[in-house]
């Protein structure tokens, strides 16, 4: 048997695969509210409460790792894999980030899953980027090396937020004065789009709660909310996208984007996107897709258990 898990601050997903032929076949899965569980130790013997035999797993988590020990970032989970073998007698056990785990999975990922929200002009093996807003903001690069994609994994999501606009600025302003250094996660994430909408004067609500009011339309507080967050994501985006000249692809990942993203204007983020001055034409070549399979991460941690 081959163990993947996706490890997130809100939620888990976990699956048991097993080869058939070149292929890998799930033959358990089930997703898990992270808060619910102490430690993963406690989630994981849920998972393997009938002890299957598993040669290999792979874990990718929202935080930084060096392979074998891991905390997330916002739950107080430890990880260690040499405990992990030792406890659920696993063969081997690889730790990854959590959107080094979504770019392993890009390639097992249908067309008819992937939304082109802007088609660009793409360069084969050129270099590509994966990146999504959920609890927090994830990042990953993809370069070619040796007739395949090397996956360079970062902590993208806590570079400072960069303001582009008046309105932008006055968002920085606002919550510099609660937390001191503003990232772009603090505000491109689902927490981020609680933040806006009480910047903008709402009162607190639960990001699925704005974003449901957002397309549902008659909200138009929760329409400026979804339009400000939309600005900042697609800003961000084009601004990795020209770090990583991803004529390859940019890629969108994460709950939040797959949600909302297909059942709304998304020229605000498009045109943010876009808007990279005298790099526009440059920006204006880079392909940028939407992922809507919500388990990308989870198939990247089976693609690593099962290789060599």
């Amino acid at each position: 048997m081959i163990l993947g898990g996706d490890l997130g601050g809100t939620k888990t997903l976990l699956a048991l695969a097993e080869r058939d032929g070149e292929r890998l076949r799930i033959v358990r899965r089930q997703r898990y509210a992270s808060a619910d569980h102490g430690s993963f130790d406690d989630l994981l013997a849920d998972f393997l409460s009938d002890r299957p035999s598993v040669a290999s797993a792979c874990f990718g988590l929202a935080g930084p790792t060096d392979g074998r020990r891991a905390k997330l970032t916002y739950l107080p989970w430890q990880l260690d894999a040499a405990d992990l073998e030792r406890r659920f007698a696993i063969g081997r056990v690889t730790l990854v980030n959590d959107f080094a785990a979504a770019a392993h999975g890009l390639p097992l990922v249908d067309e008819s899953e992937l939304l082109t929200l802007h088609p660009g002009r793409p360069v084969e093996h050129a270099p590509r980027v994966v990146l999504g807003a959920g609890t927090g903001l994830g990042v990953a690069g993809l370069v070619w090396e040796n007739d395949a994609y090397r996956v360079i994994p970062g902590e993208g999501g806590h570079l400072g937020f960069a303001p582009q606009t008046p309105e932008q600025g006055e968002l920085w302003r606002w919550l510099l004065g609660q937390s001191g250094r503003v990232t772009t996660e603090d505000i491109v994430s689902g927490p981020g789009l609680a933040r806006i909408h009480v910047f903008l004067g709402g009162r607190p609500q639960p990001p699925e709660d704005i974003g449901r009011a957002a397309l549902a339309g008659g909200d138009p507080l929760a329409a400026a909310t979804l339009r400000l967050w939309l600005e900042c994501y697609g800003a961000f985006a084009g601004d990795l996208a020209l770090h990583w000249l991803a004529r390859g692809g940019v890629y969108l990942a994460g709950g939040i984007a797959a949600r909302l993203m297909p059942h709304t204007d998304n020229r605000p983020f498009i045109d943010a996107f876009l808007a990279k001055r005298e790099h526009r034409a440059l920006a204006r070549d880079m392909p940028l897709h939407l992922v809507t399979a919500e388990d990308l991460g989870l198939r990247g941690t089976l693609a690593c258990a099962a290789a060599p």
